[in-house]
Order: structure tokens, then sequence, then C-alpha cells
């Protein structure tokens, strides 16, 4: 393995470098670290569940952190991964909560604020989120799908061309091909879904300058 991918949401609950997350979360990081010390190349995405991650993942484990989308060539695949909490341009009412957290305010008072107190604000704010993913989210699975197929055309269009696009946000497995106006190959979208409905995760294997990159999903039981 040479790169691995965190696209967000992998904790229930994760802000900042607090003390209380590092040691609930122990023998997961400790893997984590163990795999970078190995050469792994580990990419976290930012979440709605998990932020300001620089103050611990990037500054004391080394890992990269990004907050918006990134483009990656793996084998022969350009491959744009993101969170994917800003596919919907219709869920204003979340891209503006997306915004103030990530406002200079917050991200500067966040890791300042008592472990309790980030906590039990956290837990309040992870539960209302889970019902609005549950009551919203999921009302129809095909306007789901629809929202990320659009979204994935959109970005192709608007930004750089890309073969595979990777996101987990909405809690909808996707996997799906559309060929771009004017383009011969085509372009596969895939969502991960949530890990309530069944943990899994995406392997892609492939060489630079060798054909054939191989994509499959894995059960992680």
């Amino acid at each position: 393995m040479t790169h691995l991918f965190l696209v967000g949401d992998i904790f229930d609950l994760w802000v900042a470098g607090h003390f209380y997350f590092i040691e609930k979360f122990k023998p997961l990081i400790e893997e984590l670290r163990r795999l970078h010390a190995l050469g792994v190349e580990i990419h976290y995405f930012e979440g709605n569940h998990d932020l300001y991650l620089e103050h611990f993942f990037a500054r004391v484990c080394g890992f990269r952190v990004h907050r918006q989308f990134a483009y990656f060539n793996l084998g022969e695949m350009r491959v744009r991964v993101e969170h994917g909490d800003e596919m919907d341009p219709a869920d204003r009412g979340y891209r503006f909560l997306r915004w103030l957290l990530r406002t200079p305010l917050l991200e500067w008072l966040a890791p300042r604020l008592p472990d309790k107190f980030v906590v039990w604000l956290g837990q309040r704010m992870s539960e209302a989120s889970r019902q609005y993913t549950s009551a919203l989210k999921t009302i129809s699975l095909e306007r789901a799908r629809d929202v990320i197929r659009a979204h994935a055309l959109g970005v192709w269009n608007q930004f750089k061309p890309f073969d595979l696009l990777v996101a987990g946000h909405v809690h909808v497995v996707e996997d799906s091909e559309f060929i771009p106006v004017g383009q011969s190959r085509a372009v596969r979208v895939i969502n991960l879904g949530s890990w309530f409905d069944g943990a899994r995760a995406l392997k892609i294997e492939g060489h630079v300058g060798k054909a054939g990159t191989q994509i499959s999903w894995l059960d992680l039981g």
C-alpha cells in the first residue's frame, strides 16, 4: 500500500487536538502512525464530524490534511478525492454551517476550549447532524444519487478532468459511470456511503506506465 485516503467522518467526533479524542481513539491512531512510518502516504479529508485536523493529524502525526477536494495520479488514473459535503448546492443550511465552523474565530477558539465542553457541544452537534442526515438526505435514494452524479459531471467540466471521483459524505452507496460530452472514455463516480450499513473501503491497484488499473470494493466486516 502506498496511499491511504480517509474521506472524513472517520470518527463520530474529533475536534482539533484535544487529549480526550487522542486517548479515546488511541489504538486506531497508533495503527495509522505505524502505516505512516512504513512509508504509506496518509491523506485525511475533513468531514462534518472531524474538524481542525491540522492540530494533531498534520502537526503531530505528519499526515496530509485536506479541507477541500484534491487530485491524485494513481496508476494510469487521475482521481479526485473529497469528503462530499459540498455536493448539494440546494443544501444551503449545511453549507452555511460548514462556512461558519471554518471561520478564523472558531478555528482559533476550538483548541483552546476545555475538553469537557468541546465533547459536550460536539456530541450535541453530532446527534443533530445524524438526525438531519436521516430525515433529509435519505428521503430519496435516487435523488441522493442524482446529486452525486450531477456534482461529478459539474466538477469534471469546471475543474480538472478526472477518471474517478471518490467521496463519502452522503449516506448512500453509489458506483456508476458517465461519458462527458465530447469524450470517448467513461468517468467513474464512487460514493462510499455510511459504515452504519457495513464497513467498506475502496482499493485502487495500478502502476504508473502500466495499463489495467483495478478498482475493487473491500468488505471490512
